[in-house]
């Protein structure tokens, strides 16, 4: 059976799952629901990167044990992926001492014994928030391009990562799409930034600096590692590397990572460097998305503009908010919510797209006493094959609704209830029908539950009206 390895990113757990965190879990959880669908054996991997500043910050301002806060917070995560119904295979938690740590050790002792971990004393500007050095060329107005503050200056003796000795190989990885970064935009960034000269950069801090959180160094009790040796570490380690091997060889390399466009570089780039060094499989794809606006605005709580992406579920369903977020929100681009643009949408596309055609069909086919038809193969358009191959997922969503309009199209031209002949009639249906049962194989990967709904109902003994109906009509 082929293997299909897929990653989202090891969010921080210094405070609830955001829009932002969900929407790329929606993106990540459609592409191996897909290739579940093709019959591969999915491997689908996440976890918390609990080795933070960000974290010992957020617990301090709690007045809680750092761990404390890690044990709560971590548990908050595990929740949010059940109640989105995000199906992984794989948790790793970045405080994971069995599991994880002698798996990063292990990383770092391949770096090491290639010659590219060394230590020395430096000066830089350090953003929290984004946990990276940034040089002055690199600030907007004194402040980080990410978070829009302005960056600590921190002098320590810490190890340090050659990465400038991998410049050649990762611009020629990306230039060729060895590693392809998804979509063009991205690449070329990336392409730009490794141009522009790649320094090397620290892999450990303190254990002052980092009030004892953190994988330790070997051999130097005094430093732990750096958060971005040790996150994306877990990509490694939640399939085995560390302790499992034989699992681990089974399923590495990663076909694709699926991240936000602030922390493109870390993937893209340091985490190449590193596989590099220590002779890992490199990940084949990395697709990198955008941020969400609210109404046109940032999200900020002095805005009071945050969206809670639990009480929107809990408002109108899980469903109808991942159908939006994957269509109205570019794969690859920012995009807004608001409210209206939701409701439009949803009336647009659900109640009066898919579920419409479903319930006229179910009338007229409940009315004629007809039979259900067998349950369809999973056969998928390559149309559609290929927007997940670039993981154009709102694209795929477009051609899903081209689809059902055709559907509705076909109705309003061959006019069943008007039709005198029986047969022809019944034919009539039969070919809806059938239409209707391939929108739902291609609608599984991004509704399942309205999918199986569909193909339970128009493949049941009797064909009856749909009672509650699929998507019902929601008021401005």
């Amino acid at each position: 059976m082929k293997k299909f390895y897929l990653t989202a990113a090891i969010p921080y757990v210094n405070a609830k799952p955001h829009l932002g965190h969900v929407l790329e879990w929606f993106q990540a959880d459609v592409i191996a629901r897909f290739h579940r669908q093709l019959g591969e054996s999915v491997q689908f991997s996440c976890g918390t990167d609990e080795n933070s500043l960000k974290n010992v910050q957020a617990a301090a301002k709690a007045g809680v044990d750092p761990q404390v806060w890690l044990d709560q917070y971590a548990q908050v995560f595990q929740d949010a992926f059940k109640f989105f119904e995000i199906s992984l295979t794989n948790f790793r938690r970045g405080s994971d001492q069995t599991q994880h740590w002698p798996g990063v050790q292990e990383l770092w002792q391949r770096c090491l014994d290639a010659n590219d971990i060394y230590q020395k004393e430096y000066t830089g500007l350090y953003c929290v928030g984004c946990e990276s050095y940034y040089t002055q060329g690199e600030l907007i107005d004194g402040q980080c391009p990410e978070h829009l503050t302005v960056p600590e200056t921190i002098t320590e003796k810490n190890y340090f990562f050659k990465l400038s000795k991998y410049q050649s190989q990762i611009e020629e990885l990306l230039a060729a799409d060895t590693v392809a970064v998804l979509s063009d935009q991205y690449k070329q960034e990336m392409l730009s930034f490794v141009r522009n000269g790649l320094e090397d950069f620290s892999v450990s801090r303190s254990i002052s600096r980092a009030r004892g959180v953190g994988v330790p160094v070997p051999n130097d009790s005094s430093q732990v590692m750096y958060v971005w040796f040790d996150a994306l570490a877990i990509y490694l380690t939640s399939i085995g590397w560390g302790y499992d091997q034989q699992r681990f060889e089974s399923i590495w390399p990663a076909d694709l990572h699926v991240i936000g466009k602030g922390i493109a570089r870390f993937h893209a780039v340091y985490w190449l460097g590193i596989l590099l060094s220590a002779t890992l499989s490199l990940p084949k794809k990395i697709s990198v998305h955008g941020y969400i606006t609210a109404d046109g605005q940032k999200m900020s709580k002095s805005l009071g503009n945050v969206i809670d992406p639990f009480k929107l579920v809990e408002q109108f369903g899980l469903e109808p908010v991942k159908f939006f977020l994957l269509k109205y929100i570019n794969s690859h681009s920012d995009g807004d919510y608001s409210q209206e643009k939701f409701i439009e949408a949803y009336n647009a596309d659900l109640a009066n797209g898919i579920g419409n055609l479903c319930s006229r069909v179910a009338k007229l086919c409940e009315k004629d006493g007809l039979s259900g038809l067998s349950k369809p193969q999973t056969v998928f358009n390559q149309d559609f094959v290929k927007f997940f191959d670039q993981v154009e997922l709102s694209q795929a969503l477009e051609w899903l609704t081209t689809q059902i309009s055709r559907a509705d199209l076909y109705l309003s031209q061959e006019k069943p209830w008007q039709e005198t002949d029986s047969a022809k009639r019944t034919q009539v249906l039969e070919q809806a029908v059938t239409k209707i049962l391939f929108i739902a194989i291609h609608l599984q990967p991004f509704l399942p539950h309205a999918a199986e709904r569909i193909i339970a109902h128009f493949t049941a003994p009797t064909i009856s009206v749909f009672q509650p109906s699929l998507f019902p009509r929601l008021g401005l």
